[in-house]
């Protein structure tokens, strides 16, 4: 392998990483610590928090669906192969998109009609069947995001296997 071809290798496995890693640490950040963190400080607004939370949330869906595409596309820059994009690693990361896309486009967008039917979640009743249904929607949207955390580890340790068996 020439010294170009080694270099160009490298630079686009690294934006492969960069991509992942990327993703990964927004995920993980946002579920660990932007998450936990508005609704301590704005406790006694549970409907800002949320807000802030669901800005947010959108922000890093969009994100991670954009990063998760330039994986791909990076992947089959770089091997010039299609069959790459069914390799574990990415679909592993299709995955990831899928899951994604899911809570984004169907799950987020029925909470926001569900919050904006309530006015306010925190002054909605217990019993209310909008607020289960949202509470319902919550869990599905958790499990979702645990499944994209789950895939994306899934997927950087399989890219760092085929880097070491390649």
């Amino acid at each position: 392998m020439s010294a170009a071809i080694f270099a160009m290798t490298s630079i686009l496995r690294t934006v492969e990483f960069l991509a992942l890693s990327v993703w990964l640490g927004s995920d993980v950040f946002l579920s660990f610590v932007v998450a936990p963190g508005v609704f301590r400080v704005l406790a006694p607004n549970r409907d800002q928090a949320g807000a802030v939370v669901g800005f947010s949330l959108t922000r890093m869906h969009l994100g991670g669906i954009a990063l998760g595409v330039a994986f791909l596309f990076v992947r089959l820059v770089r091997t010039r192969n299609l069959g790459s994009l069914v390799t574990p690693a990415a679909l592993c990361v299709v995955l990831m998109i899928a899951l994604t896309a899911i809570s984004q486009y169907t799950v987020s967008a029925k909470m926001a009609v569900l919050r904006a039917q309530m006015g306010s979640i925190q002054a909605t009743g217990a019993d209310s069947p909008l607020l289960a249904e949202f509470s319902r929607l919550h869990s599905i949207s958790v499990s979702l995001e645990s499944g994209v955390l789950l895939a994306g580890i899934a997927a950087m340790y399989l890219t760092v296997r085929e880097l070491t068996a390649g």
